[in-house]
């Protein structure tokens, strides 16, 4: 069970019966002697057997055995920094039970940062390398272009940035190249995926000019496409859809902020 609750420099404070070990926990904000006539009450000035913890600091620790210290404390004699620390240098677990945790200033994080829930962040994200950033970050959906930033793979000493397209819907695309074939292939899942009504196709002749056309789409999996001059095909193409799985995009809204958005919450779509 932990003992005394000690301050130290300034005055120490360890509470009635620390040395003894009956110490008593509905006492331990008591004075020894309380204060009469204006005069300041008189703390106890027991310590206990072990007093190695930061003993030429301020500090307030808790103290469970020799050797076994927590606490706050400040270096020398300034309370210009304040730090918490055990005795044997780093504390194994600190646990906050807080509803709500309101912290002022910068924070400074020197190891790795585990969040088990959702993040918002209602500033400016800015680091050296961002390896991952999920897209429910309020920051990155308000970017006026969502670009990518990597070493240039060929230039040494430079880099090389791109931007993604933009669009009025949440689509998807699918290219590839045609030999001698006049079906496309559409990726299995896309039956689930868009609206088959949505599609649209684009194809660029390669090799000799071929006057080429979508004679019919089936059910979303296959395009057929023809060649008026020849049974052969050979062009590539890319194929756009509209993805079903999710609301259609309001693309203009009344609002001040990405918050406004009236449509789907995108900020709450999480994986399973």
């Amino acid at each position: 069970m932990p003992g005394p609750f000690i301050f130290r420099d300034y005055g120490t404070f360890t509470g009635p019966g620390s040395l003894s070990g009956n110490y008593d926990y509905d006492l331990s904000s008591a004075e020894i002697n309380p204060a009469v006539g204006g005069k300041p009450p008189e703390w106890s000035t027991d310590l206990p057997t072990d007093t190695s913890f930061k003993l030429t600091d301020l500090a307030i620790v808790l103290f469970h055995a020799p050797g076994d210290y927590v606490g706050f404390y400040s270096p020398g004699s300034s309370t210009q920094v304040i730090n918490l620390a055990h005795s044997t240098g780093e504390i194994p677990l600190f646990n906050i039970m807080s509803k709500n945790t309101i912290h002022s200033g910068k924070i400074i994080v020197n190891d790795s940062i585990i969040c088990n829930g959702a993040v918002v962040v209602n500033g400016v994200i800015t680091g050296t390398t961002i390896t991952r950033l999920d897209a429910g970050i309020i920051t990155a959906m308000s970017l006026p272009a969502k670009p990518f930033d990597i070493p240039h793979p060929s230039k040494e000493g430079h880099r090389l940035r791109h931007v993604s397209l933009e669009g009025p819907e949440i689509g998807v695309f699918f290219r590839g190249k045609l030999e001698n074939t006049n079906v496309i292939e559409l990726p299995e899942y896309w039956k689930d995926l868009i609206h088959p009504e949505s599609i649209s196709v684009n194809l660029t002749p390669y090799g000799t000019y071929q006057e080429l056309y979508v004679e019919k789409i089936i059910l979303g999996q296959q395009i057929i496409v023809r060649n008026r001059e020849s049974e052969l095909t050979n062009c590539y193409f890319t194929v756009y859809a509209e993805r079903k799985d999710m609301e259609k995009l309001i693309v203009e809204y009344e609002g001040t902020s990405v918050k406004d958005y009236p449509g789907q919450d995108w900020l709450n779509l999480r994986g399973n």
